[in-house]
Parts: structure tokens; sequence; C-alpha cells
């Protein structure tokens, strides 16, 4: 829709929402007529958070924390659980694991709901069902079949990420798409903060009262939610049909499944790098629990925090010449983890978590210019890769590690990974127009 100037409007403005500060027909694009110098100015980025309506940005931000924080609740409560429980090794690597599987199947169905039923709705739906999830952990989990079930649905704050990142997305103008879904997406700093909250809850009360004061938690959030985000109607671009006919017909496009392949390097080496942090310091450099997390925290919130700056540099500068220098750092840091110094491998835990939550930014601003119309599906299905390349890092890392004796073996091969996700970028820039992806135009 056009205004009568000539600005596109999107859809929060077509509706009386917002200011008609967006990307003209003809000339420059929006980014570049804000900063022609090519410097980073705070005026810029505030008149790009003015430039679409910012009380969706922040419900979606908050949706999105909050749910994270949901999502990883078993893990960080994964000590007293053992002992409340008397579970095994291997009982309590299945309650961790159940919520990051659940999450990434549902994020594929909560992204197809988000594009038909309309992602402020689904978005509602998703926290109604954590209230609950978590209510029933607080008053009625007792048991390792009731828990393995409660874990299970704790998957479904997983899906947050399928409709915080549309919400955000459609409240925005193209020009802005990088930098308004990494502020949003850095919303995955509530990992930090329940990984640093919980233990300190657990000394003095029980796992079933933490599940309460979450309980508490997403409810204000509900509240919140409602009071900042307008009622909008799905999108009219929106498809009928069954939600997995839409993932089938979206991964068979080159470019769905290759921003995949990038996000389960970016995304799922963020999260599992993380997850592996204390108890490669305790194993590796005989760091103290407590400050291994302090460390495991420190690295999650670089990643969180910086992840908006790798979407507003793939704003200006493009996402695959951003992901051309990213993807190098990302393996060169990797295997660098492991070195004969103490100091030096956490440098270079902080460079790698940093590289991947720059990263992220970057793939997502891809996400958003080459599927407008699909973002929460395509969300749904970037973020499914990301959230199951995540699982399995801590896996492949581990299963190295009782082969070899060592965990370099496991960093070697997922650095090999990320370089082979390097050569594809390079193909795709090759000046001759041949390319691993379909490119939109």
């Amino acid at each position: 829709m056009r205004d009568p100037s000539g600005f596109v409007l999107n859809r929060y403005e077509s509706a009386g929402i917002g200011q008609p500060l967006l990307r003209p027909s003809k000339g420059l694009p929006y980014s570049d007529q804000l900063n022609r110098g090519g410097r980073f100015r705070v005026s810029e980025i505030w008149q790009i958070l003015k430039s679409g309506h910012w009380p969706s940005l922040a419900g979606a931000w908050f949706h999105l924390t909050v749910s994270f924080m949901v999502w990883l609740l078993v893990a960080a409560m994964s000590i007293p659980l053992v002992t409340a429980l008397q579970l095994s090794d291997a009982e309590i690597a299945w309650l961790v694991s159940l919520p990051l599987l659940g999450g990434a199947l549902l994020r594929m169905v909560a992204g197809w709901s988000a594009d038909r039923l309309g992602a402020r709705r689904t978005a509602v739906v998703i926290l109604v069902v954590e209230l609950l999830v978590l209510s029933w952990g607080w008053v009625g989990v007792s048991g390792y079949g009731a828990a393995l079930v409660f874990s299970l649905g704790l998957g479904v704050a997983g899906a947050s990420f399928a409709v915080a990142l549309p919400l955000a997305s459609r409240a925005y103008p193209p020009s802005a798409q990088g930098l308004i879904l990494g502020i949003a997406a850095s919303g995955n700093v509530g990992t930090v903060l329940i990984l640093f909250l919980a233990p300190r809850w657990a000394a003095v009360m029980d796992w079933h009262q933490i599940c309460g004061i979450m309980a508490a938690v997403v409810a204000v959030t509900l509240v919140a939610f409602e009071l900042l985000v307008p009622r909008m109607t799905p999108a009219s671009e929106a498809r009928e049909g069954a939600w997995w006919y839409h993932v089938a017909e979206l991964i068979r496009q080159r470019s769905a499944y290759w921003l995949c392949f990038l996000y389960a390097i970016t995304f799922g080496g963020f999260v599992g790098l993380c997850s592996v942090i204390p108890l490669l310091l305790h194993d590796v450099y005989r760091v103290e629990a407590i400050e291994a997390g302090i460390i495991a925290a420190l690295c999650g919130l670089i990643g969180s925090v910086i992840r908006p700056i790798g979407g507003y540099v793939a704003d200006r500068q493009g996402g695959l010449r951003a992901l051309y220098y990213v993807l190098p750092a990302i393996a060169g840091a990797v295997v660098a983890v492991i070195s004969p110094s103490h100091t030096m491998g956490v440098v270079m835990m902080v460079v790698a978590t940093a590289a991947m939550g720059f990263g992220n930014g970057v793939v997502f601003q891809l996400v958003a210019e080459w599927f407008p119309r699909d973002i929460g599906l395509a969300s749904g299905v970037v973020g499914a890769a990301g959230a199951v390349g995540g699982f399995v890092l801590p896996i492949l890392i581990g299963t190295m590690r009782g082969f070899s004796g060592s965990y370099e073996l496991g960093f070697w091969l997922f650095a090999g990974l990320a370089v082979c996700a390097w050569g594809t970028v390079m193909v795709a820039l090759r000046p001759n127009g041949s390319s691993p992806v379909n490119l939109p135009s």
C-alpha cells in the first residue's frame, strides 16, 4: 500500500499505527538515505525504531525473553531435579532434552499458524499453554513419568521464536528488517537470565516453587503483551492447507534449506557451545562450578546482545557479504577453545559465541528479505533447524570425547562444517551468478 507521497506503507501504518517513514518507491534504499556516510549513528537507530510500531517490537521481545526462560527451565533446575526425583544420568538427560526437541517441532507449527491465523493470536496461545504447564509443575508434578510430560510441555515455549519475529517484522519496513529482527531475537538472553537465577532460587526453595515463580512471570507477560501488541488480521497472503504441506513446500526451495544449514551452524553452535561450556571449563581447565556458570552466562549474554548488530550490518552491507566474514571467525575461534592457556580458552569462547550471535542476526535478515510473505513459517522452519543444531552439537562433542578422550575432535568437526558453510557463501557471491541457492531477485 502506498501513501500519497509515494512511500510504501506496512500493515500497521495502513491501519493507522506508526509513521510513514519507509522506503520510497524510487531512489536510494531507506537505510542509505538515513546515513549515506556509512557510519554508525545513534540518531539513525532511533529513526529506524520510530519508523514502525515500537510497542509491537517491545511485546515481541518480552514474549521471546520470558519464553526462553521457560524453555531452558528444566536445564537450569537440573541439579535440584536430580536430587528431588533421584534421577540417573540418562533420565536427567532426557528431561533436559525434551523441551529442545519439542520446541524444534512446534516452531514449524507456530510459524504456519502465525501466517494463517495471526502471529498475535498464536503468541497468546503459547503464553497461555506455558502458564498452564508451569502451574501444573507448581502444584501437581511428582514422579519421573509426570516430569517427562511436564518437560515435553515446556517445549511450547521454544515455539515463541516463530511468532515473536513475524510480529516484529510486520511492524517495520523492509529496509529495517535486519536490525529489528536482531533486536527481537536478542530475547534469547532469557537463557542467560534463567541459568543465572534458577540455581540461586533453588538454594532457598523447592523446584515446584520455582515453577510457581515462573508462572507468575508468564502471567505478567501475558497481560503486558495484550496491552502492547494491537489486534491484527492474519496476512492476506496466508494460504490454505495443512501446516506440514507448507513446511514441505518451503524446504523444497534451495534457499530455505541453505538458510537452515547456516542457522544450524550459527544458532545451533551458539546454544550448543553455551550448554557445554560449564562442563568443558571444569574438565579441561579445572574451573569451579560457580565460576564456570558465570563464564557461560557471560558468553550467552554477549552473543545475545551482539545479535542486533549483526542484523544492522546485514541491512547496510548485505547478508551474504557479512556471512563471508563471520563464518571463518566462528571456525577459527571454535578450534582454539581448547588452548594451552586457560585465559586464551576463555577468550576464544567469548569470541566464538559473539561471532555466532552476530551470525544469527545476519541469517534472519536474509530470512526476512527472501521470504517476506511467509516470514512466520520461514522463521519456524529455520528456527527449528537452529534448535536441532543446538541439540546435536553437545551430543557430537560428547560422542567424539568418548572415542578420543578429548573434546578437540568434536570442535574440529564442527569447525569443518562452518568452513563448508563459508564455502557455499563464497560460491553464492561469485560474480558469474552461479549459486547454491535460488537467490531471489
